[in-house]
């Protein structure tokens, strides 16, 4: 009985050990030789591993798995138009703009920072040469057109409706000249020289009717004739007709009596003073964003993080494939050294390994059970 015991656990212990290193051994050659072995010309069979021998297909495999099962543009879009991963996008945009929305530092100094090719300066030469173009380029346009077809017509309304009113106006100032002392004075002395020119004649007749008399009678109907319905139609007409001719005049007539190039640095020094680039540059940019900040923060980001997740998630196919996603995978692990592969397969898989040579061990002392059962049989 003794005897029966001890060959069946001398075969257990000899099918353990065989099951068990056979498995381990298993296991080693997926990556064990690193390289092929040759005596002479002849191979040495099963040199390399299986995986160093494959390595080039399994780099293809993982790639097509990365690029059809893992990472696919499907998933993706899932994940960007997740509402936790926007918030999360949202947050992480917050935490990180925040310091700039009350930052003490000038506009100037974040250009530099952000390596803006941006200066007071350069934008005011560009302002410059912006008024200077657009002074000439509408010298070009207007110069052949005519006073009428450059104005807007509700312009040229208005100055029709306003010559009854400039008549009057006219009118009245005159009046109110002619009968001021300056007016009376201008009339006396307007009168002398008109006897005066007239010679003897004029001297005898203003002996005979007196210069003062004369211009006290004058002034009067000078005003009448001001103020005389006829006079103010005449000066309607003239009006209306001088408007009618100026109408029809053509820019360039205007326009080349102007000096253009002291137009142009007046306007250019104008709006340089106006716009006042260097002021706001100057000022610190929290004096610019922190009005904006809580609308900013709370409204637009939100939107932003929305419209640009939304036009992500439709470009991701199109990026993925231009991206090349399976190749770069493919290039990574074929770039591997077998022993970094090693590594990586058996630091996720070294206790499942382990188990594999147990359960070898266990096999192969379970056939050394019934291989002494039956040694025993049959003797």
């Amino acid at each position: 009985m003794l005897d029966a015991f001890i060959l069946i656990l001398f075969m257990v212990i000899v099918g353990a050990l065989i099951g068990g290193v056979t498995n381990s051994l298993a296991i080693k050659m997926l990556f064990r030789p690193y390289r092929a072995y040759y005596i002479g010309k002849f191979k040495v069979p099963f040199t390399p591993g299986l995986i160093p021998k494959r390595r080039g297909e399994l780099a293809e495999q993982l790639g097509k798995m990365v690029v059809d099962h893992l990472i696919t543009p499907e998933s993706l879009q899932k994940k960007v138009m997740n509402e936790e991963f926007q918030k999360d996008v949202t947050g992480w945009l917050t935490e990180e703009l925040k310091p700039v929305f009350t930052s003490d530092k000038s506009v100037n100094e974040w250009l530099n920072i952000l390596q803006v090719p941006v200066s007071s300066e350069r934008l005011n030469e560009w302002l410059e040469e912006w008024v200077a173009d657009k002074l000439k380029d509408a010298k070009a346009s207007y110069t052949s057109r005519t006073l009428e077809e450059s104005l807007p017509e509700k312009w040229q309304e208005k100055v029709s409706e306003s010559i009854p009113k400039l008549v009057d106006f006219i009118a009245d100032r005159a009046e109110t000249y002619f009968t001021s002392p300056e007016g009376k004075m201008k009339v006396k002395v307007m009168i002398d020289d008109f006897l005066k020119e007239r010679g003897m004649l004029g001297n005898m007749l203003g002996m005979f009717l007196g210069n003062t008399s004369v211009a006290d009678k004058v002034q009067p109907e000078i005003v009448k004739f001001i103020k005389h319905e006829g006079t103010q139609e005449i000066l309607f007409n003239l009006l209306t007709k001088e408007w009618a001719k100026l109408k029809q005049m053509k820019l360039e007539e205007f326009i080349d009596r102007l000096p253009e190039e002291d137009l142009i640095r007046s306007a250019q020094t104008s709006l340089v003073k106006l716009v006042n680039i260097e002021g706001h540059l100057s000022k610190p940019l929290r004096q610019w964003l922190e009005p904006h900040q809580e609308t900013f923060f709370n409204t637009e980001l939100p939107k932003w993080v929305d419209k640009g997740t939304d036009l992500l998630s439709q470009k991701i196919p199109n990026l993925m494939e231009k991206m090349h996603l399976q190749h770069i995978v493919q290039e990574q692990v074929e770039s591997f050294s077998v022993g970094r592969l090693e590594e990586l397969v058996l630091g996720i898989s070294r206790r499942e390994f382990k188990m594999i040579t147990y359960l070898g061990a266990l096999l192969g002392g379970v056939i050394g059970i019934v291989q002494g059962i039956i040694a025993l049989l049959i003797s």
